[in-house]
């Protein structure tokens, strides 16, 4: 069975109604294109999970600030149906802007707290834009359960958030990071590195990873910790460190000194024209 590729969102709910009429379970995979393994993975995993799996790809606009890479970001929507056609999947949901911004449009999502610290903080307004599209294809779908890569973390547990603090009937699930051969994170943005940022790009895992195997070996300072992923990244030349914390994994809260809690150490930097941001989790004990 091939993959029913919907456009208008009217369509979209009329057949979601008459799943819903057979009380079947909706599963929704959100990405913005150019699909790798990472998002194939959540596409099985929720296959798994429910008996039909929508797959939305949208770009959204509202995630990228004036100099982000919007106009350059990969689209490749062809390749991705080819994909999702292997994959098994039921629906691709490829909304234009027109539709999912009509003119006039002026309510936003926004986190009080989580949306303004790290990514926050380097990217203004970007986790309004990502909750808000998120909730409108919430809204459309109405899934049973969505998946989310662990990849994003913050933007996994904002959702997880929303969908508390809103009372959406939805369970959202976190499924882990899949890696390449050498470390790096799987990422659309990967496709836009050189051959020579390419060989350079998995010294961020490896820096997160000495940071994970300082903590298990009893290191707990947070402020050495730090350091010691500073000075692992800065073993490879060419990156402009971002941003790079260790905040609990419930809800990404701060550590005061020791960390003594399940953790994940978050990081985004700059390699050439591409913004990478991976993470690792690590326990607190």
């Amino acid at each position: 069975m091939s993959v029913n590729t919907i456009i208008a969102p009217n369509d979209l709910r009329a057949q979601i109604k008459q799943w819903r009429l057979q009380n079947k379970k909706i599963a929704l995979v959100p990405t913005m294109g150019a699909l790798h393994q990472g998002h194939i993975s959540l596409v099985e995993a929720a296959q798994q999970a429910a008996d039909y799996v929508v797959v939305s790809i949208f770009v959204n606009p509202l995630q990228f600030g004036p100099k982000e890479d919007f106009a350059s970001y990969p689209r490749m929507l062809a390749a991705d149906l080819e994909k999702l056609e292997l994959a098994k999947a039921d629906i691709l949901f490829a909304p234009i802007a027109a539709d999912m911004y009509p003119e006039g449009f002026q309510t936003f999502v926004h986190n009080n707290a989580l949306s303004e610290v790290l990514e926050g903080q380097s990217r203004p307004g970007h986790f309004n834009g990502m909750l808000t599209i998120v909730l409108k294809l919430l809204n459309l779908v109405q899934p049973d359960v969505a998946f989310f890569g662990k990849k994003d973390y913050q933007q996994l547990k904002l959702i997880q958030i929303m969908v508390r603090d809103l009372c959406l009937p939805i369970e959202i699930v976190g499924q882990p990071t899949i890696r390449e051969a050498s470390g790096l994170a799987m990422s659309s943005r990967n496709l836009r590195l050189t051959p020579e940022e390419l060989a350079k790009a998995p010294q961020i895992y490896k820096a997160l990873s000495a940071v994970a195997t300082a903590h298990e070996a009893g290191e707990k300072d947070y402020p050495k910790l730090i350091s010691l992923f500073k000075a692992e990244l800065s073993k490879v030349d060419g990156f402009r460190l971002d941003t790079i914390d260790i905040r609990t994994q419930d809800r990404m809260g701060a550590f005061e000194g020791l960390v003594d809690k399940p953790a994940v150490a978050s990081v985004a930097a700059h390699l050439g024209s591409v913004r990478l941001i991976d993470n690792l989790e690590f326990s607190g004990s």
